[in-house]
Order: structure tokens, then C-alpha cells, then sequence
């Protein structure tokens, strides 16, 4: 098939999210699962080798792959977890923690760190959102704040740790594939990010001291905070994200309990109630997965990977090619570590053939990767993150201002080659 034409089911299905929201003038309105459904079945219909049991089992595979499952499954339990919490109580005790710690004009800056520092501690953007995007946009809804500016505080801040955590699968895939330790990698790429983020904060900083939000803090039920504390320290212990919200909910039943916020019926309501709120999102999360393997079996991957190794020369145009190649395949599979393995051995093909050095190459695969997945509505992190926070996921996009910035240094790395050492 023509490579144009296998890519043609993801163009039409961001044609049509993005056309209709713009004409609707509201990203609201337009569900993003209904946009993924026509572009399947599009993708479906010019699969024209196949017969049609056929084609639906290809897509069936895409949509119940493994990772696809583990996501949704997380996606079930961080439900679960965050209706538990709310009707016990949790939220509102985080947030009236966070308001009395914090004042208002640094809340933005303090959740940004408070992101990062967690992400680079537990390895995982999801895992962060969990934790954190629920008690941002409880904060935002108590002081006025735009929750969609405040949940994408907390999902940017997300990618910091994914990016540069030593147990991130991400760090793994990419120091694995080019056959490089951790810790050098970790070097090179601290060098291009770091500044990234200090530029972040400052921003964050002066946006709080501009924006004159007046927020008084309640009284802090610290029983409350329990389950929350549990999710995080838990998780920085590297345990299974599945376990740890297990475990948070089961700690949101005993302390609802314990509290009369709610009885057995109650409870099982609550759980009931959040796996609900997360329907669109596994239906979406299945829908993408089914789709993009239709694109993978049509030869979208593989025409994108030939077309972007065709015509390299320098050491600047291979390390573009890299970025440009691990995107792509980023925005064919929204999974930031499946897209730096399926890329990986090109990439190290292209390392040894132009001389690159292999800790700058495995940076290029990890940055690149997270930032895209920082920016698609229908990755894992935004589509948590909007799930949790109940707003757009492209309204989330628009002030993903870590993201943008970590890949407008990452570019002035292969341009100017820095750092030094390694380029």
C-alpha cells in the first residue's frame, strides 16, 4: 500500500477533531472518541488486501494489545481510586494542605517541582498524573484557577522524570538499544533539559505573581491525606502502579468507613462511579491501539522510517533524522517507550554509519519521544490527565509549556551541539 495512504487514517482523524472543534469554536463539544471511530473505520476500509474478518482481527490485535491493556487497566484502578478518594474526603484534604504550604502566588511553581520531583523519583509520567492532577484540579476549582492551565502544570512537569528517571522504561529502552550506560545518558541529557526547566519555573513563577489569586485554605483532615501519601510513597518504593492503586483505594474504604463518609453501598457506588468517569478514555485507548496497528500493518511505520533515512548528511542531519524518525513513530503509536524500540536498532544503524556518539543518540530517542507524547490528545498522559481533571484534552495541550520548551532546547542541541562532550 502507498505509504501516504496506510498514514492517511491518523491525518484524517486529527483533520477531523481539529476542523470540528475550530468550526464548533469549542474543543468541548466534539468527543475525541467519535473523531477516532470514523478514522478506524476508515482505516478499516482501505485495508483493501484483507477480507473483512481479517482486517477487524488485525485491528482487534491493536486494540487488545498487551500494553494496551495494562493502560486501561490503570486507567480502571485510577478511577477507582479517584471517586474513592473525592467522596471520602482525600481531595479536599490535599487540597487544603497544598493551599496552606503554598501560597497562592507560588501555587503554579510549587506543583511544577512537586511534579517533577515525583515523576523523576517513581520513573512514570501516568503514575504522576494519578497522584497529583486530581489534587491540582481540586486546587484550581477552589481558587478560581483555570483547571486546564493547572492540570497541564502537573502532566508537563510529568515528562521531567519520565525523560531522566533512571527506572523510567523510556531511560531503559533508550540506553538499552544504543548499548549505553544510564548514567551517561542520564549526563547528556540533564545538560539539555535542565535549563528547560528552570525557564519553566521562572515562567510559572511570574505567572503566579501576576495572576492575583486569593486562596484561603480549610481545615486539613491529616487521616485524610493517608491514602495520597500511600499512592506517592509507594510508588517512589518502584512498586507495580496497579499494586499502589490498589492499595489506595482499599485505604479510601477503610478511612470512609471508619469516617461515615460513606456506607458499603456507598462505597461500591463511588468505585463504580469513577471507573464511569473513565469510559470514554478506555474506549478511545482501544480505539487508537486498533487503529494505529491498521496503520503499522498497512506500512505507515515503515514508509516513515524509509523516508526519513533516504537522504542524511552530516552529523546534524542524522541526529534530526533520529528525532524527526522516533516522533513520527511516536504519533503513530502514542507510546512514547514502544515508539524508541520500535526505532532503536535504525537509530543505532544510523549512530555507527555518520559517527554519532551513542549517549547523544539515546537522549535524541528519549527526549523526542516525550515530547511528543507531551503534546498528543490522544497519548496516555493527556487523556489521564483530562479524564481526571474532566477537561479537553486539547485544552490541556495548548499550556503544556514544559513540554514545548524541553523540545525547543533539545533542537538547539543538535544545532549548536551541545553538550560538547558527547556531540
Amino acid at each position: 500500500m502507498n505509504g501516504w495512504l496506510a498514514l492517511s487514517p491518523l491525518m484524517l482523524f486529527l483533520c477531523i477533531y481539529l476542523v470540528s472543534s475550530v468550526v464548533a469554536e469549542d474543543f468541548y463539544k466534539v468527543p475525541i472518541a467519535a473523531a477516532f471511530l470514523l478514522a478506524s473505520a476508515y482505516a478499516l476500509l482501505i485495508t483493501r488486501a484483507e477480507d473483512t474478518e481479517s482486517r477487524v482481527a488485525i485491528f482487534s490485535a491493536g486494540a487488545g494489545d498487551r500494553n494496551v491493556l495494562l493502560m486501561i487497566w490503570i486507567f480502571v484502578l485510577a478511577g477507582a481510586f479517584a471517586g474513592t478518594a473525592e467522596d471520602m474526603g482525600a481531595i479536599d484534604a490535599a487540597v487544603n494542605l497544598a493551599l496552606g504550604i503554598l501560597p497562592g502566588k507560588f501555587i503554579y511553581a510549587g506543583l511544577f517541582l512537586a511534579s517533577c520531583f515525583i515523576s523523576m523519583a517513581i520513573g512514570t509520567s501516568v503514575g504522576t498524573v494519578v497522584a497529583l492532577v486530581p489534587v491540582a484540579s481540586g486546587i484550581a476549582a477552589e481558587a478560581g484557577m483555570d483547571v486546564a492551565f493547572v492540570t497541564a502544570i502537573v502532566a508537563g512537569g510529568a515528562f521531567f522524570g519520565d525523560n531522566l528517571s533512571f527506572i523510567s522504561d523510556t531511560t531503559i529502552a533508550s540506553t538499552r538499544t544504543q548499548n549505553c550506560s544510564m548514567s551517561d545518558k542520564f549526563k547528556v541529557n540533564v545538560g539539555i533539559v535542565a535549563p528547560a526547566a528552570v525557564i519553566v519555573t521562572v515562567i510559572y513563577l511570574i505567572a503566579g505573581l501576576s495572576s492575583g489569586a486569593e486562596v484561603q485554605a480549610g481545615e486539613v483532615n491529616g487521616v485524610k491525606l493517608i491514602p495520597y501519601l500511600l499512592v506517592i510513597g509507594l510508588a517512589l518504593t518502584g512498586m507495580n502502579v496497579a499494586v499502589v492503586l490498589s492499595v489506595g483505594i482499599l485505604a479510601n474504604a477503610a478511612i470512609g468507613f471508619a469516617y461515615g463518609e460513606f456506607s458499603w453501598v456507598g462505597w461500591l457506588a463511588s468505585v463504580g462511579d469513577g471507573i464511569g468517569a473513565m469510559g470514554e478514555l478506555i474506549i478511545v485507548t482501544m480505539l487508537a491501539g486498533g487503529m494505529l496497528e491498521v496503520i503499522r500493518h498497512n506500512g505507515g511505520l515503515d514508509f516513515i522510517i524509509s523516508g526519513l533515512t533516504k537522504h542524511i548528511s552530516g552529523k546534524r542531519g542524522a541526529e534530526f533524522s533520529i528525532a524527526a524518525l522516533v516522533g513520527l513513530a511516536n504519533l503513530c503509536t502514542a507510546n512514547n517507550t514502544i515508539a524508541i524500540i520500535t526505532t532503536g536498532q535504525i537509530a543505532r544503524n544510523i549512530t555507527e554509519k555518520f559517527g554519532l556518539d551513542p549517549r547523544k543518540t539515546a537522549s535524541i530517542l528519549d527526549t523526542f519521544s516525550c515530547l511528543v507524547q507531551g503534546l498528543i490528545p490522544y497519548g496516555a498522559q493527556i487523556l489521564m490527565a483530562s479524564g481526571l481533571s474532566g477537561v479537553s484534552g486539547i485544552s490541556i495541550v495548548g499550556f503544556m509549556f514544559y513540554p514545548f520548551m524541553m523540545g525547543a532546547f533539545a533542537i538547539l542541541s543538535i544545532i549548536f551541539r551541545y553538550p560538547r562532550k558527547y556531540s
